[in-house]
């Protein structure tokens, strides 16, 4: 049984122009066990104190049925990450919620795309493992410090992920050299195992992308949204 750590969800208010000044306002909804993040509009809304909080979010989602989040990308970049975060630390898969218009058609053979695309990068990394050992011993000396970063990229179907990368801040001569030729995204290939990127096809955007552009090219949805259904709000279920 689901426990709830909300402790009430009976006051509804109005989402109105004098609540979108706090960073947490949006209107959340559930749709066949997903919860969806808009941007704030004229809808009845609990008081989720968890939205001010990551902490309190985590534990909210942690506790919660929810088996994925779809967020908007017009909430902006603050809050794509502080969503992204705490669906991460909650283990809760992160999607952006993209219009019909932007689906692609049917890939029959997607499995055999991925296949190749899995022993293609395990080929690429055995080739490449004394580069990155190499840039690994001499970012230790050069430019001791943390020598992994994790930025937030969105992959195929807009699901929200970790890519991995050599940390340069292009302050030192080998991380300038390194950036010139995208030797830093050497670790990408770790994406491409566990399936979060493709060597080929779709782009992965950035955060900043995915706002500012307004519409994503060759990224899908995971699920659709049925517009006959009827969108059940947070005080008919637990979270």
């Amino acid at each position: 049984m689901t426990t709830s750590i909300i402790p009430t969800l009976e006051n509804l208010y109005d989402v109105t122009q004098e609540h979108q000044d706090n960073r947490g306002d949006c209107t959340l909804q559930w749709r066949r066990g997903k919860l969806l993040v808009k941007p704030p509009g004229q809808v009845k809304q609990p008081y989720l104190p968890a939205l001010n909080s990551k902490r309190s979010l985590v534990e909210c989602l942690q506790h919660s049925p929810v088996s994925l989040v779809s967020i908007d990308p017009k909430l902006g970049e603050a809050l794509l990450r502080f969503w992204a975060d705490a669906c991460e630390e909650a283990q809760k898969p992160i999607f952006l919620s993209l219009p019909a218009s932007q689906k692609l058609p049917n890939q029959p053979f997607r499995q055999l795309q991925r296949l190749i695309d899995w022993i293609a990068a395990f080929m690429l990394l055995l080739l490449v493992s004394p580069v990155m050992l190499g840039l690994i011993v001499l970012m230790q000396v050069y430019s001791p410090g943390s020598l992994f970063c994790h930025e937030w990229r969105v992959g195929e179907r807009g699901k929200l992920f970790r890519v991995i990368r050599f940390h340069t801040q292009n302050t030192t001569p080998l991380e300038r050299w390194m950036g010139k030729y995208s030797l830093d995204n050497l670790p990408q290939l770790f994406n491409v195992l566990r399936g979060d990127m493709s060597l080929t096809g779709f782009r992965c955007w950035t955060l900043e992308d995915a706002v500012q552009i307004n519409k994503l090219p060759e990224i899908t949805a995971l699920w659709e949204v049925d517009a006959q259904s009827h969108p059940l709000h947070l005080d008919s279920q637990t979270l």
